[in-house]
């Protein structure tokens, strides 16, 4: 290009033009200071840092787009780090955003400060698309229930029954929430007359500081009840198991968001507070590992459980599980009725729960939704003719009186949940809980950022999120023309499988009789996977399926 600038050197020019602005603009203010007015010095200044920006973007060698484009590509950067805030704030419509839509947190925020919770002009939803669901209400319908509703834990093999609530705290341990947290959750269950899941980070003073009623999550690492090598100390267990404040236990067999994955807490992490809630050394790893070293089989999960209810003075004992391969789940029945050993109550955790970190590929793809894993768990225990003697609860995205009310329709007696209380405590969904930066002081142990959380204003937030859900749960129930959500039953909910077809959930999933398992298995949808079960083994004893060919 003879005359004028080769095309490689105008391109070059073109990405390197804000650069060079920018030092024209700081050579002219350096210029003008000397010049006229001193205000220039400040200007030049000011733009000293851009320009030492630009020179090192320049010549740096790991990224090629600030290597190219020098100082203007650190916008991308910037505008990648606000994109999360700009979609909360001013993109995202009501019902989007994830794992929660702002129509759900808005809900749990308003009836946490007890705020207008009433909707004008109609539903938001799209009644004809293909998630909609709805309940069915009575020409008759009952008085809504004034006092809470309870549910009674604890079969003949258990000497200590608990009056569960129908909405308690879900599982969150101590380190994964911070002091103010833990003691603002618990202060909000013994103001509500609910129950708060201490997480398997173990039974902190935080737990106890203001006597709520606690259920002990007892993890792979037996936390606060381990030996030195990290195997379960009967000792230790029935010391804490004693105290009055702790009503149940539960075996944590696997959770939601990263079902059969372990974890490890650096030792860089590892305080010497924790270090002495969990009784771990302090300057190693804490481990907790992806099974139980305290038992291998469904059989020996059986006496596990029951060896817990006699440690702890007959207690009720139970497990919580992400459902995974059918055939354990049916292993573990099989179980129950070789032994006769009956857990008091079983959690289902659904694959949607959450966790202040996890493996994408198993947060996303691994264990079964809380609705297939309920109906699995549900048709196990009614199947053996075992579900009157074992309470089921569930756990998983539950924000509001209709998914209480759809959960109970399936079959469970009670739900838990986690970060619908951590929006009561002032969650805003940062989904920095992994970093301990939560903004909010909720998932982080920062004292400075903590203070932000004062435990007595956060702590009625907590009741009164509960008690405003619980009643919306009543108030449903009544228009079904019930008196208490035991009576809720799959045909009581409805889902639009297309824009022209609708069917109740009894028509949608296998519900079995009693028996159904016991008495004649082919006849079921589970014949396989019931025959394959073994009570001695998680291992199927027969293939499930076709094999991989040869």
């Amino acid at each position: 290009m003879s005359g004028g600038l080769q095309p490689g050197t105008v391109l070059w020019l073109r990405r390197y033009s804000f650069f060079f602005a920018v030092v024209a603009l700081a050579t002219l203010a350096l210029i003008l200071s000397f010049a006229s007015h001193a205000a220039w010095t400040w200007v030049f200044a000011a733009m000293m840092p851009f320009v030492a920006i630009g020179l090192f973007d320049a010549f740096q060698t790991r990224h090629s787009l600030l290597r190219n484009y020098p100082l203007i590509g650190s916008m991308r950067w910037l505008f990648e780090a606000l994109r999360p805030y700009l979609r909360q704030y001013i993109v995202e419509g009501d019902e989007e955003g994830r794992p929660y839509p702002r129509m759900d947190r808005s809900l749990v925020y308003a009836r946490a400060k007890q705020e207008e919770d009433r909707q004008p002009f109609g539903t938001e939803l799209n009644a004809y698309s293909s998630e909609y669901e709805w309940m069915t209400h009575s020409l008759a319908p009952m008085p809504v229930a004034e006092e809470p509703f309870r549910v009674t834990v604890g079969g003949p093999q258990c000497a200590k029954p608990y009056s569960a609530s129908v909405l308690n705290i879900s599982a969150m341990s101590f380190g994964s929430l911070g002091r103010n947290a833990i003691e603002a959750l618990n202060l909000g269950a013994k103001t509500g007359g609910f129950y708060h899941d201490t997480g398997e980070g173990g039974l902190s003073p935080y737990h106890r500081t203001y006597g709520g009623d606690i259920v002990w999550e007892l993890g792979s690492g037996y936390f606060g009840c381990r030996n030195r090598d990290g195997s379960f100390s009967p000792e230790r267990f029935a010391e804490k198991a004693a105290d009055d404040q702790v009503k149940m236990v539960e075996i944590k067999l696997s959770q939601g968001a990263k079902p059969g994955h372990g974890g490890v807490l650096p030792a860089a992490k590892v305080t010497p507070e924790i270090a002495e809630i969990r009784g771990i050394a302090l300057g190693e790893d804490c481990i907790s590992p992806s099974r139980h070293p305290a038992f291998n089989s469904p059989v020996q999960l059986m006496e596990f459980v029951a060896k817990l209810r006699e440690l702890s003075g007959g207690k009720p004992v139970g497990f919580k599980l992400c459902v995974g391969h059918p055939s354990e789940t049916f292993a573990i029945v099989k179980a129950m009725l070789k032994t006769g050993i009956r857990p008091d109550f079983i959690v289902v955790d659904g694959s949607e729960g959450g966790t202040g970190a996890a493996p994408r590929e198993l947060a996303d793809h691994v264990g079964m939704p809380l609705r297939e894993g309920l109906v699995l768990m549900r048709n196990a225990l009614v199947g053996a003719g075992l579900r009157g003697e074992v309470k089921l609860a569930a756990s998983g995205k539950v924000t509001s009186g209709f998914s209480m009310a759809a959960n109970m329709a399936i079959g469970a007696d009670w739900c838990n949940a986690a970060r619908a209380f951590m929006f009561s405590l002032g969650c805003v969904q940062s989904l920095r809980c992994h970093t301990g930066l939560c903004p909010t002081g909720v998932a982080t142990n920062d004292p400075h950022l903590q203070r932000g959380l004062v435990v007595e204003d956060k702590a009625e937030r907590v009741a009164n999120f509960q008690r405003h859900t619980v009643h919306a749960l009543a108030e449903l129930v009544a228009a079904a023309g019930l008196s208490h959500p035991s009576e809720l039953l799959p045909h009581h909910l409805w889902h639009r499988v297309s824009p022209i077809e609708v069917r109740p959930l009894d028509k949608l999933y296998p519900f079995l009789a009693p028996f159904a398992l016991v008495e004649a298995p082919e006849e079921t949808p589970y014949g396989a996977e019931w025959r394959a079960a073994d009570a001695e083994s998680f291992t199927p004893r027969v293939d499930v399926g076709p094999l991989r060919a040869a």
